[in-house]
């Protein structure tokens, strides 16, 4: 089965990491931008990271079969400074329509300030305009009260519920990311969030529709395999080859499927590294 990881920060992992991948079936993947270790103090280091993903990742993970896009924006942990803020959200047009970004993301919400709120509203206005899909970032705190903000949010904003992803669900959230109408994501790491077998058992309840699965792996502790592990538990699970392609592929065609440069590759080859490497 080949699977698209929708979510996950490659420009933190190895050649190794994408060749692993390959061989597992991951054929193509989504990353979007994100909190790199420290906050950033200038506009034009945010754009050189857009520019970063956009003209050279996609290529080094091309070299090892992996058909790689963006997605682009202010991330939440780092919107809390009002004044960047407003620098880089009125500097992502030339980023956000780069044939290589489907999406605008990830935003949302970090600590759920005032600021945080401001800057989510107003790329969610961007992306309204440019009929967009978006990535949505829950706080790793305080789950419940993110979700809840985010819902009235979206309500408010009258957001498509078909252009909007709503990810790092866990238990006590994935209710109420349902009820939005919205696809919902959850995400997998060895020690944190959610494991396979959580991702099982929620799926036993709630179906396998709208419902989308990633590793979102980066600097800590976590894996670019994740999703292999959750295919091999569901299968275990008795979740049939349907549901499970649904999952971990077809919902994921379908919310990025919003973007016009959204073009997946499954047939895209390894090359041999004498003929890249210095």
């Amino acid at each position: 089965m080949h699977i698209i990881e929708p979510h996950i920060h490659m420009v933190c992992r190895t050649t190794d990491d994408y060749a692993a991948m390959y061989r597992a079936g991951i054929r193509v993947c989504v990353e979007p931008s994100f909190w790199q270790g420290v906050n950033r103090r200038y506009a034009g280091t945010f754009f050189d990271y857009f520019r970063l993903m956009l003209e050279f990742e996609t290529v080094r993970a091309r070299r090892f079969g992996i058909d790689h896009y963006t997605g682009i924006g202010l991330n939440p942990k780092e919107a809390d400074d009002a004044a960047l803020a407003k620098e880089v959200i009125e500097g992502l047009g030339p980023y956000l329509e780069h044939p290589r970004c489907v999406a605008l993301g990830e935003i949302g919400f970090n600590a759920i300030t005032p600021n945080e709120e401001q800057a989510f509203v107003w790329q969610l206005h961007i992306a309204r305009e440019r009929a967009m899909p978006v990535i949505i970032h829950l706080p790793h705190t305080n789950k419940p009260a993110g979700m809840r903000r985010i819902a009235e949010i979206l309500r408010a904003e009258g957001m498509n519920p078909d252009r909007i992803l709503i990810d790092h669900n866990t238990e006590e959230t994935i209710r109420l990311s349902r009820d939005t109408g919205c696809f919902s994501g959850m995400t997998v790491y060895p020690i944190s969030k959610l494991t396979p077998e959580r991702v099982s058992a929620i799926i036993r309840e709630y179906g396998t529709e709208r419902m989308i699965v990633d590793g979102s792996a980066d600097w800590g502790v976590s894996d670019p395999l994740s999703l292999v592990k959750v295919v091999a538990r569901l299968r275990q699970d008795g979740l049939n080859e349907a549901g499970i392609a649904r999952l971990v592929r077809d919902n994921a065609m379908a919310f990025y499927g919003h973007s016009p440069h959204w073009l997946p590759d499954f047939n895209l080859q390894p090359l041999d590294p004498r003929e890249f490497q210095r």
